[in-house]
């Protein structure tokens, strides 16, 4: 277990959630204090993997405050319900357009299931219903606090989700920033766009960017996967990756082609882009969250409505 816990300085934790056994795809943090704070427990199936992980850490049932999520995706959120059971005294904070779901997660269940079809139990496990009276949802803006006077700030972040905020803490500067930016490769330290069906908007997206900007954080804590220390480049590449692509499917868009054909002008672009496609390993790894053809679809599906 010891390895899946990765101190980051400042009682911060990143917590490998091992999402359907794989490492280095789904990251959760704990902010250890006064009032202990999960963000991001990952899916159902790595429910018990995050309960160890606290446990070892010295939380136990009662002393966990609360549980954030960037974003109701079943990859950050479908283990919320589980996590809601076995810390009793933990309140859920959500962004309001995606409170209901964890309410009522059949429709958002479904939804996941046509996408990821047969691999859908495997990958996530479901979603637990989470019961409403445990849940507060922030709009715009929010506070969640962690005792001393430290606080993590919600900052409303759409355009990869409907749904989706940033969280910074106010003693560090760290901003985890969920999908916002992208997907980030530790072992190439490299960036790719995170853009699947139905919400992504580039607009948006864009504008998200330039609020992570202001806010000056010091680090960037990737869901997928981990911290980030260049914040100013990385926030770049992530706005120049997400234009090349969409300028890419516009293009097939605009010439009336297919998925299939658009998808196969963005691995021509793209071709040398990104060292982690080089490495069988690493590309069919990333490719179970971050599949080139789920987000060629996002971007298509953006420019025909």
């Amino acid at each position: 277990m010891a390895n899946l816990i990765t101190p980051l300085g400042n009682d911060v934790y990143e917590i490998d959630t091992q999402m359907a056994g794989h490492t280095g795809i789904t990251a959760g943090y704990l902010v250890l204090g006064d009032r202990p704070c999960l963000i991001e427990p990952g899916t159902a199936g790595s429910a018990p993997v995050v309960r160890d992980a606290l446990t070892e850490l010295g939380v136990s049932p009662g002393d966990l405050a609360s549980v954030v999520v960037t974003h109701i995706h079943l990859d950050h959120a479908g283990g919320v319900g589980d996590i809601a059971e076995m810390y009793p005294e933990a309140e859920v904070v959500v962004h309001e357009k995606g409170a209901r779901h964890l309410v009522s997660p059949e429709r958002l269940v479904r939804s996941a299931r046509m996408v990821f079809g047969d691999a859908f139990d495997t990958l996530f496990g479901g979603l637990k219903p989470t019961e409403a009276s445990r849940i507060r949802a922030v709009e715009e803006t929010g506070v969640i606090d962690l005792g001393g006077g430290r606080r993590l700030e919600s900052h409303y972040s759409p355009g990869h989700a409907k749904h989706h905020v940033g969280l910074l803490d106010s003693l560090t500067g760290d901003l985890y920033v969920g999908d916002a930016a992208g997907i980030y490769i530790p072992e190439t330290a490299e960036v790719r766009p995170a853009t699947p069906p139905p919400d992504f908007d580039l607009d948006t997206a864009l504008a998200s960017l330039d609020r992570f900007r202001a806010l000056q954080p010091t680090r960037l804590l990737f869901a997928h996967y981990g911290p980030v220390t260049d914040v100013p480049l990385t926030l770049d590449r992530s706005e120049e990756e997400l234009r090349l692509w969409v300028e890419t499917v516009k293009a097939a868009h605009e010439a009336d082609l297919d998925l299939d054909h658009a998808v196969a002008m963005v691995v021509e672009r793209t071709a040398g882009r990104y060292k982690a496609l080089d490495d069988p390993e690493l590309k069919e790894k990333h490719a179970i969250l971050n599949d080139m053809r789920s987000n060629v679809a996002g971007i298509l599906h953006s420019l025909s409505h």
